[in-house]
């Protein structure tokens, strides 16, 4: 890979677990996570008008992308209903690269090096340090974080492939984004029966400012898509579970329990493996 594939890769990773601290931090994470879709699709209109229309061939991807992330949304706020941020977050990322290694061997038959095996097993152990015994995250958390590692995993593969078929990361990024908004704050309405937003409250323009890192962490990781290929680039961002841990810990006010950080460099070990 290039030096500005890793670059963006690393960048995403830092942003993404910046956000997700944001979000983890805040009071009704499900009102926050749809404002904070606000920026990104305002952002993402005048592209819509800037680019020519993808080829019919990638809509399917561009809808099943923002499905898909709608769906991510919902759990990552359950999952972090009753689980801290070091302890939630290297289970989600962790679940990714391990499922994509797995669906390879398992539905296309791919063969998995010893290398990629060792990847394997240091990432299950690393989720399972976080998810059995003394300190573990609550089974709750685990689960919608298990499904929400499991969304990702796919909706990363959509946009992979996606991507390719529009040619362009902009255009791509600006329609899955758009419309996820769009689906996220229907999502909203029909889970709560009502929006409401003030635009004069310090909170909602936090959540604004979080949706644009969020964005830029998304766009970033979609620009390296389609500059290197998806594996190397998924475990380079799945570096972000030790950027996680060290947010935690300064801002959060969550112990870095020697357990929870052997866990994260043994998940970020094992990702880097399974991204070679």
């Amino acid at each position: 890979m290039s030096a500005a594939v890793i670059g963006l890769a690393l960048a995403a990773a830092i942003l993404h677990a910046a956000w997700n601290a944001f979000l983890r931090n805040g009071g009704d994470r499900l009102w926050t996570v749809t404002v904070m879709s606000f920026s990104s699709t305002v952002i993402a209109l005048p592209f819509l008008l800037a680019y020519p229309l993808p080829a019919a061939s990638a809509w399917p991807y561009i809808v099943l992308s923002a499905v898909l992330q709608v769906g991510y949304s919902v759990f990552l706020v359950a999952a972090y209903r009753h689980g801290e941020l070091g302890q939630v977050y290297p289970i989600i990322r962790g679940t990714v690269p391990l499922l994509v290694t797995l669906g390879g061997f398992l539905i296309t038959g791919d063969r998995l090096e010893p290398y990629q095996i060792g990847g394997v097993i240091l990432v299950a152990m690393g989720i399972m340090s976080l998810a059995l015994g003394k300190g573990r995250a609550s089974t709750s958390s685990i689960l919608f974080a298990l499904a929400t590692g499991t969304i990702i995993a796919a909706y990363a593969t959509v946009d992979s492939i996606g991507v390719r078929e529009v040619g362009r990361s902009g255009a791509y990024t600006a329609w899955v984004l758009a419309l996820y908004g769009t689906l996220l704050t229907a999502t909203y309405i029909m889970m709560r029966g009502r929006l409401t937003v003030d635009f004069r409250s310090a909170v909602t323009w936090q959540a604004l400012a979080g949706g644009l890192v969020a964005m830029i962490a998304y766009g970033l990781v979609v620009a390296a898509f389609s500059l290197g290929p998806a594996g190397p680039i998924t475990a380079l961002r799945e570096s972000s579970v030790i950027f996680a841990v060290l947010i935690g810990w300064l801002f959060l006010g969550e112990p870095p329990t020697l357990r929870r950080i052997a866990a994260c460099l043994i998940v970020a070990s094992g990702t880097i493996l399974l991204g070679r």
